[in-house]
């Protein structure tokens, strides 16, 4: 018997993505339950050539599933997810909700997927914010090549990252200009057509916004407290796939191309990088992939050890969907789950 699946939040961006990736990956789901809002319930959805009707989450029975793949935002999460760990289900979660509760594991497989082990606390794990995991990616195998001290990151963050409303809006506002419509800003601070806004989330005390936080404090929890990273988070008019411009101050020397064979060997980066050939990657060329893509590797000669790059990734997929996927195939590859061993 394969495992039982349930999907939380079926209906969103990720939800989508979520049961995309289940079918391409082909994981050994015997049966998928489709979970949504009561306003939801009888919508169809897709899990690969199949129709799944949407059940409410409040009357759905979690005892009867192994793992819960849950991207329903922050308020249902720490509403939900302890009570669905309590029935024995695993919960992997997208939101923000348990990042940084030292009780529950904060992973991206490839950086540290043994982390996931942890998981019996409260059977829940959590899901990093997607700029993160795409950060992460880049960053673990040069810490463990050469040393990080310090990264400077500017972040150019698409508009699915707000969900389907933003992709909307988006899309509404580019259409109205062109008619002389006035742009209408609802779901940002500010027009996105043709802008670009240095505000993702809320503001802290600290000038910081929470957006721009999460990054600093996901990425020492995942790889190392002592890395120092400042942050500047914009969301730009793209439809999907984040992209970071990346400065890293190293403690040993490391040159652009020792840096370039160090990405290329660490499972899920790919190097798109020969200027000579005007060879980068772009928020287009990712969306639909699973790997994140590093370009424009080049030394910073502004300090002793120094390289800048850029990152892009698939916010949608890397950064949400395939790693909670890559999450639950992790605790397959370790035995905590398996088609043989399925909850009572």
């Amino acid at each position: 018997m394969a495992l039982r699946v349930a999907v939380v939040g079926a209906t969103g961006n990720v939800g989508r993505e979520l049961l995309n990736i289940l079918d391409e990956r082909d994981f050994p789901a015997d049966e998928v339950y489709a979970v949504a809002s009561r306003r939801s319930v009888g919508r169809e959805v897709s899990w690969g050539d199949r129709k799944l009707k949407c059940q409410a989450l409040d009357d759905f029975d979690f005892s009867k599933v192994d793992i819960v793949l849950m991207s329903a935002g922050g308020t249902l999460s720490k509403q939900w997810a302890e009570k669905m760990g309590a029935a024995g289900a695993i919960v992997i979660d997208n939101s923000s909700a348990w990042r940084m509760d030292p009780d529950v594991p904060l992973v991206v497989p490839e950086v540290n997927g043994e982390d996931v082990m942890g998981y019996g606390k409260k059977n829940i794990i959590a899901n990093p914010n997607c700029s993160t995991a795409q950060l992460v990616m880049a960053l673990k195998p040069l810490h463990d090549a050469a040393g990080i001290k310090r990264v400077v990151v500017s972040t150019y963050q698409s508009v699915s990252g707000a969900g389907k409303a933003g992709m909307d809006e988006l899309w509404n506002q580019t259409k109205g200009i062109f008619v002389n419509d006035t742009p209408t800003a609802e779901e940002f601070s500010r027009q996105i057509a043709f802008n670009a806004i240095p505000m993702i989330g809320s503001f802290r005390d600290d000038g910081f916004t929470d957006e721009e936080a999460k990054m600093w404090n996901e990425t020492h929890k995942m790889i190392d407290p002592n890395i120092k990273l400042t942050v500047t988070c914009v969301r730009v008019p793209v439809f999907v796939g984040h992209s970071e411009s990346v400065n890293i101050e190293f403690e040993d020397a490391i040159t652009p191309e020792q840096a370039r064979e160090v990405l290329r060997n660490f499972d899920g980066v790919q190097v798109i990088d020969s200027p000579e050939d005007d060879q980068y990657i772009t928020p287009i060329d990712c969306a639909g992939e699973w790997d994140t893509f590093v370009s424009r590797v080049r030394k910073d000669p502004t300090v002793e050890h120094g390289l800048s790059l850029w990152v892009v990734s698939d916010n949608l997929r890397k950064g949400a969907a395939l790693n909670a996927i890559q999450i639950a195939e992790e605790l397959i590859k370790r035995g905590v789950v398996t088609p043989e061993k399925v909850s009572a």
